[in-house]
């Protein structure tokens, strides 16, 4: 009987409409933190950006690429360690989508994150536009996401569905349920490897895409700078991210933790029992 006994019980899945939950403060609290954390996000962010291209027109240096990777995967840092004991530390409509399918969020939970985060972002992207101005903010492209010359949409689309992928698979790891269980110290370090994910791929796909890996990133500066090429391509900001987040949960749930394999064992078993 002890042989056969198990160390660790995953927890149940969250219902996927929980009436009970509309009624509690608990969800709106946390949405508004969504809500700012992805305001922050985005004008700090798209802050560095203009002001690395203002500076390099200027003849001066500039973030550059490193620096513009690091400011992103910072305040990403800094926002999850701040948010994740509210409302998670989503700040993503894809990893809100991948929690969803994870069955870790309910579904009007995710809807309200989602709308949370664009509404943030967008929000985040005007004050962006009111730090530099106008005039500044339009010249130097609005911080938006779009397709670099000489990529095709393909690449673009493929870039950020990677890019969301090792972003995604690397929050489902640090935020695995069996880990924090067994080893203290995941909840606490968890924010930094999320941050540090967020800091490669910025590397590896501003080069190609300028970087969305999150919708509502994406979302907020095509609203507030409003390019034609910027609303032509945005479908690829979308896609790709949630591609890839559909992916990673696919492979973190039965390849890594052996859905698949506990599937399988069960109905063979189940067959023969009959």
């Amino acid at each position: 009987m002890a042989g056969s006994s198990k160390d660790y019980h995953d927890p149940p899945p969250t219902p996927l409409v929980d009436a009970g939950e509309l009624g509690k403060w608990s969800l709106y609290r946390a949405t508004i933190a969504e809500f700012t954390a992805t305001l922050l996000f985005v004008c700090i962010t798209v802050t560095t950006v203009i002001g690395h291209k203002r500076q390099s027109a200027e003849a001066c240096a500039g973030a550059g690429v490193l620096g513009i990777a690091w400011a992103f995967g910072g305040i990403i840092f800094v926002l999850v360690y701040c948010t994740a004991g509210i409302s998670g530390g989503h700040i993503n409509p894809a990893v809100t989508f991948a929690m969803l399918l994870a069955r870790r969020v309910s579904l009007p939970r995710a809807a309200l994150y989602m709308i949370a985060q664009c509404l943030g972002a967008m929000c985040g992207a005007g004050l962006a536009r009111a730090l530099h101005g106008g005039r500044q903010y339009a010249r130097h492209g609005g911080g938006a996401n779009e397709l670099v010359e000489g990529y095709s949409a393909g690449a673009g689309f493929a870039a950020e569905m990677v890019g969301t992928f090792v972003l995604v698979y690397t929050v489902l790891s640090a935020t695995d349920p069996k880990r924090k269980a067994r080893d203290s110290h995941v909840p606490v370090l968890a924010p930094l490897p999320i941050g540090l994910a967020v800091l490669v791929v910025h590397l590896a796909t501003i080069p190609i895409t300028g970087t969305g890996i999150n919708p509502a990133r994406s979302l907020g500066p095509a609203v507030v700078y409003n390019g034609s090429k910027a609303w032509k391509e945005q479908w690829m900001f979308w896609v790709g991210p949630f591609a890839g987040a559909g992916a990673a949960i696919l492979y973190h749930q039965y390849i890594l933790r052996g859905a698949a394999a506990k599937a399988f064992a069960s109905s063979y078993l189940a067959h023969f029992a009959s």
